[in-house]
């Protein structure tokens, strides 16, 4: 049996050693325990203390997810859905408009709308926040690019966000078209590197690394020119921008001596 040891006391046979270090060691684990036991308690305090906040908490959070998931379903599934509708006259009117038909006028209207129609500056408006408000803005840059409003198709464009492997990448280079119309071709660059390395496609990347190219070219960035001119012949060869790369690949390279 284990017996209380005054401090300072040395043991001094093999058996009291071995006693000596059994204390110690039920010691420092009942130490161990006695916290965890502390800590627990303490714990059990604090919900017991704050559990009406605890439960409010708890109650606002699950007021809030229902809350969306409502919203969603009651709200913008059904605002989606009637913005589409109305976006239907509009959208006409621009592939109208792109087509080659009275184009001037059919993109005035389908920006503005006609005959009670909405247009699509209407669809930004009324239906902000769902899907068919963010591709109006796309709509909307498009239309203000060939209506020669420059600074209002980046703007709207730059409010646009996709995945779609096409429109993403259209969106960019549109903008970069938009700068370059501005005399600003250090951002009509930028636009075109976003739009050249965001979706590795062959229809969207090797036009837009071919626009990198010419404008890196027009500022006077011969050698990264080379290297957008080099990607399409590497990466995309089958591409129609491949045919005619060589051309500026050879006047890259003189520029760089």
């Amino acid at each position: 049996m284990a017996t209380y040891k005054k401090r300072g006391y040395k043991p001094k046979t093999e058996k009291e050693v071995v006693e000596h270090e059994h204390v110690e060691e039920n010691s420092t684990t009942a130490e161990v325990f006695n916290t965890l036991d502390e800590t627990a308690s303490k714990t059990e305090d604090f919900v017991a203390k704050n559990q009406k906040y605890i439960f409010i908490i708890i109650g606002v959070v699950a007021v809030f997810v229902l809350g969306f998931l409502g919203y969603k379903e009651f709200v913008l599934e059904p605002k989606q859905s009637e913005a589409m509708n109305d976006m239907y006259h509009a959208q006409k009117n621009f592939e109208e408009a792109v087509n080659g038909v009275s184009s001037d006028s059919l993109y005035n209207v389908a920006l503005n709308g006609s005959e009670g129609k909405y247009g699509m500056i209407d669809i930004i408006n009324e239906y902000s926040g769902t899907p068919a408000a963010n591709l109006a803005n796309y709509y909307a840059g498009m239309a203000y690019l060939n209506l020669k409003d420059y600074k209002n198709a980046i703007a709207h464009l730059d409010k646009f966000s996709s995945e779609d492997e096409i429109l993403a990448p259209m969106a960019k280079g549109a903008i970069g078209d938009a700068f370059v119309q501005l005399n600003q071709n250090e951002d009509a660059l930028k636009y075109y590197k976003a739009a050249a390395t965001l979706r590795e496609n062959g229809y969207s990347a090797p036009t837009y690394f071919y626009k990198a190219g010419i404008t890196a070219l027009e500022i006077g960035n011969a050698k990264e020119a080379l290297g957008y001119f080099n990607t399409i012949k590497e990466k995309y060869p089958m591409s129609t921008e491949a045919n005619q790369v060589d051309i500026f690949i050879g006047k890259a390279e003189a520029m760089s001596n």
